[in-house]
């Protein structure tokens, strides 16, 4: 089984910043698998945004490209979502995955972006 908690998400500002964490645990070792980040806003399709492959290589979609950074932590078998510059727009339900066979989803953090 595999498990993912996130946490670190909150109430921001425009322009300020957050960093997501996924605390990944049961049969899962975060320098073998896919990682990733997904949102979902009200009314909307869950989407990509941030992914890195086992390679490191790491894929973001246009919209938060330059402004968002994805990063692990193997000691700490924890992926990160570093999200600066941060736009009303970003605001969603933010969702850790991984595929290992099947797709693994976290419970979701809120970020809501707002003055």
């Amino acid at each position: 089984q595999v498990q993912l908690v996130e946490s670190g998400g909150g109430l921001v500002q425009p322009g300020g910043s957050l960093r997501l964490s996924c605390a990944a645990s049961g049969s899962i070792d975060v320098r073998y698998a896919l990682m990733g980040w997904y949102r979902q806003a009200p009314g909307k399709q869950r989407e990509l945004v941030a992914r890195i492959y086992i390679s490191g290589i790491e894929d973001y979609v246009d919209s938060v490209k330059g402004r968002f950074t994805i990063s692990k932590d193997n000691a700490k078998n924890t992926v990160y979502l570093q999200m600066n510059n941060l736009k009303p727009e970003d605001t969603a339900v933010y969702y850790c995955y991984t595929l290992k066979g099947s797709d693994y989803w976290g419970q979701g953090t809120q970020v809501t972006v707002s003055s």
